[in-house]
């Protein structure tokens, strides 16, 4: 397949490209500096530009842009960036694939676990109602701006997990913690944090560019797991010990709202498509996805 892809320089993008690239896929990435190679389009999605030719052809269409969640505080400033970030880039793909007589088969928008806000220890599946809250509002936005794509383009929004990976991403802060023995859970811990590996959420997107399915879908692991279970798995894993519990006051003090989303909010979620298309986890469980973030298989 030919894939035009849009944030291919994150941790997801770049693991993902080069995964289908070695599956045998043709990947071109769309970039915000002078392109280098062949494979690269320039773009701007911040003015809305890109030449419609260059999604001409396209067998999909993979759009994984967006600003970190966590990496700045929640300022009114860095909220309406982290909205931008994402419809900014959706819009400007759609906006394009209109302009074409035909439009790639598959658009792949990602969207986000934080749909369903703090929804407690009720399970969650594609069919659940959006929460409350700013990633709530982020992820609804985002996911109308992808079915703005045109009526023949099969439109799938990948509510993803925390990305459990080996360095970088969601746990990049609290796995060196971990490794040196001074982590360990976050709040009361009782929160349920949807999880899946990084190589897992690749082998999904790649099932989902085969797949006749469309709208959203729930992309973590089958094991639902709390905060306590999750933190003691991986600590289990890198042999070391997790007792030192950020309580959730110290937490909303020093990162205000974005403690109550981004780390104490619970959403049990239920890959109910994918287990229900047969799709095979590598890592289906706490104990083997510890074991690999640890350096195992």
């Amino acid at each position: 397949m030919r894939i035009v892809m849009a944030g291919a320089s994150g941790l997801i993008g770049t693991a993902l490209s080069s995964r289908l690239v070695s599956d045998g896929h043709d990947v071109v990435r769309l970039v915000r500096r002078p392109p280098s190679s062949p494979s690269e389009i320039l773009w701007h999605p911040a003015t809305g530009t890109l030449d419609p030719g260059s999604l001409e052809g396209a067998d999909a269409v993979i759009n994984l842009c967006g600003a970190n969640i966590g990496a700045r505080p929640w300022t009114p400033h860095r909220i309406d960036e982290l909205f931008r970030s994402r419809l900014d880039p959706t819009r400007t793909l759609t906006s394009a694939m209109r302009h074409l007589d035909s439009p790639p088969r598959t658009f792949i928008s990602q969207s986000g676990a934080g749909y369903y806000g703090d929804a407690g220890h009720t399970m969650l599946t594609e069919n659940s109602p959006a929460g409350q809250g700013i990633m709530a509002r982020i992820c609804v936005e985002w996911e109308a701006a992808a079915r703005e794509a045109p009526a023949d383009v099969r439109v799938v929004t990948p509510r993803t997990a925390v990305v459990l990976s080996r360095s970088g991403g969601a746990m990049g802060r609290l796995l060196p913690l971990l490794r040196a023995g001074i982590g360990g859970p976050l709040g009361n811990g009782r929160q349920y944090w949807p999880w899946i590996t990084l190589p897992d959420l690749t082998s999904a997107f790649g099932f989902l560019l085969t797949s006749a399915d469309s709208g959203p879908v729930n992309v973590a692991a089958p094991e639902t797991a709390d905060v306590n279970t999750l933190v003691a798995g991986l600590a289990k894993a890198l042999h070391r010990p997790a007792l030192l519990r950020a309580p959730a006051p110290a937490l909303r003090l020093v990162m205000g709202k974005l403690a109550d989303e981004l780390l104490l909010a619970s959403q049990r979620i239920e890959p109910t498509l994918l287990r229900e298309r047969g799709f095979t986890w590598r890592h289906p469980s706490v104990a083997l996805a510890a074991k690999w973030v640890a350096g195992g298989q």
